[in-house]
């Protein structure tokens, strides 16, 4: 996918959300869990078709994370699968990202590219650059697909690292440019939170074209209209997500209509 195709998938939806599918079981609707007894892959499984179905008219993007499915040994790596499988069958315009923050050497990244781009067909995957552009190279010898690298998280002890200065540049400037300089818009992303939504505008300075994921909006306390408003470009060049916010608006028989109100609502155009 394009950089502009995804551009006209916000355009026609009229938002920038994309939906975390970081499925806790213990916090999914009790109907659910129900019919399924002992199988918690089934029961998350089940629910991500709902969520997925009851919001695909409102995101341009999902984004499992695979720490909420690898939990469940190869059963929730079949339930990752197979949701991966259920969003391309049904909506093939949605943008996927695997939340996976691998990161590691030139050997061992072109295992995960081939993981996730060959074997999940997922369009993007997070990275955690911390030993280097080495984790990224492998990744993006592939066509259409793109890495996501975390440059700015929203969790409160980014600022152990992120922010440390190097030549008079915080880190993850540091690293933003590094990875830009062996990549190109169509194929490189970036994590920059939304809790760090005074950031963006200066960010946007010395990155203008990359998209960048925002996670943080929501439970979190992240504001998608400060995101919008400091962080957008030409082609909006935000997506912007939203995971418990979605996931758990409503824990009773109605939790999907409750996700697509929630949805509906979020990074809005």
């Amino acid at each position: 996918m394009t950089r502009e195709e995804l551009y006209q998938q916000m355009r026609l939806k009229k938002t920038t959300l994309c939906v975390g599918l970081d499925t806790d079981y213990d916090k999914i609707p009790e109907c659910i869990k129900s019919q399924y007894g002992d199988d918690k892959a089934a029961a998350v499984l089940a629910f991500n078709k709902a969520i997925v179905d009851a919001t695909a008219p409102y995101c341009i993007a999902y984004k499992p994370n695979l720490a909420f499915y690898e939990c469940y040994g190869s059963a929730g790596i079949k339930c990752l699968e197979e949701t991966a499988a259920y969003i391309r069958s049904k909506y093939p315009e949605i943008f996927l990202i695997a939340d996976a923050k691998r990161g590691d050497i030139g050997n061992t990244a072109k295992m995960y590219a081939k993981t996730f781009f060959e074997e999940m067909d997922f369009d993007a995957v997070t990275l955690s650059p911390y030993m280097g552009t080495e984790t990224a190279t492998p990744f993006l010898a592939y066509p259409g697909k793109y890495v996501i690298v975390v440059a700015l998280s929203s969790n409160p002890t980014s600022v152990d690292f992120q922010l440390c200065q190097e030549d008079g540049k915080p880190l993850y400037q540091v690293v933003m440019e590094k990875m830009m300089a062996i990549s190109t818009p169509e194929n490189m992303m970036f994590v920059v939170g939304a809790t760090k939504a005074d950031k963006l505008s200066e960010i946007r300075k010395f990155c203008p074209d990359n998209f960048f994921l925002v996670p943080g909006v929501g439970a979190q306390g992240g504001s998608a209209e400060e995101v919008i408003a400091n962080g957008s470009n030409d082609l909006c060049g935000l997506i912007i997500n939203s995971s418990r916010g979605v996931l758990y608006a409503s824990k009773g028989e109605d939790f999907a209509e409750a996700a697509a109100k929630a949805a509906a609502a979020t990074a809005r155009l």
